[in-house]
């Protein structure tokens, strides 16, 4: 089950990316960095070869690279998603070709495209895959340097802009360079959205029975420590857990029905780091 909701949610990211880059991007030769950018320029100069081909070609050898540094399992999601996406692409050139961009102006354009690639990048890169090309090189910066996914395809993505405006002149590269910072910033966002979760203090009389359905229902570890009120210094305890929204949702509505005077702390955690949770960088 866990692997087919993975399978689906890359394809849902793919699906969004292709819809932003066919619909926004391409159509306005908005070379917004990547493999997708670099098969822009090279169709420009090149127009009989599709992009979607020459993206193919591209992803062969950084594809490569990852199955050296990142082992089997990233590399066949990075082959699949970086072939599907191709596929995807050149499908919506066959079956839905544009003329034009679908809006005149540039600017939304661009914001569209870029927020809509941004999102569904940022949810193949939470499934532990890429697109392949230069997110690749993003990868390994984020891996082995600790830089941030948006910020490692942000300089990946630079030089790529170069050539971008070389070919559709220097008005669309300063254009694809706005592209790619907005783009970086998306799905940093995006992501953090994901792996947000919450620091959850309970202080309650029924903490033995709230402390069992953290365990039994939710399935999640809870750290209990002795406290004392400061102006009654009756002896407390408190329950101490890290949740995601919707178990928090599930937490509030059981501890309502027995106790309407416990008192909850919430508060929004970046990062969590251990075991039920997102594992260690090794450099």
């Amino acid at each position: 089950m866990k692997n087919i909701k993975k399978f689906l949610l890359i394809n849902l990211g793919l699906i969004i990316m292709s819809v932003g880059l066919h619909f926004f991007l391409i159509a306005s030769d908005l070379a917004a960095g990547g493999i997708i950018g670099l098969a822009m320029v090279i169709n420009h100069f090149f127009p009989i070869l599709p992009i979607g081909i020459i993206m193919t070609a591209l992803n062969i050898l950084l594809t490569i690279v990852a199955l050296i540094l990142f082992g089997k399992k990233f590399t066949a999601h990075t082959v699949y998603s970086s072939l599907a996406l191709s596929g995807i692409i050149f499908l919506f050139e066959l079956l839905l070709p544009l003329d034009g961009p679908v809006v005149e102006d540039t600017l939304l354009n661009l914001i569209f495209g870029i927020v809509i690639q941004g999102i569904g990048m940022a949810i193949i890169f939470y499934q532990d895959a890429s697109t392949g090309g230069t997110d690749i090189i993003a990868k390994v910066l984020n891996k082995y340097f600790h830089t941030e996914i948006g910020r490692a395809l942000l300089i990946t993505d630079f030089v790529v802009v170069i050539f971008a405006g070389l070919a559709f002149g220097f008005t669309l590269g300063l254009w694809a360079l706005v592209g790619i910072i907005l783009n970086g910033l998306v799905i940093d966002r995006v992501i953090a959205g994901f792996e947000e979760k919450l620091h959850i203090l309970v202080i309650s009389h029924r903490y033995e029975d709230i402390n069992r359905f953290v365990l039994d229902k939710i399935d999640r570890t809870t750290t209990i420590y002795d406290a004392r009120g400061g102006y009654s210094g009756e002896k407390k305890n408190v329950i101490q857990v890290i949740l995601n929204k919707k178990e928090y949702i599930r937490l509030k509505q059981y501890i309502r029905s027995i106790d309407k005077d416990a008192f909850i702390s919430v508060s929004f955690t970046h990062e969590v780091l251990g075991e039920g949770f997102n594992q260690y960088l090794h450099s």
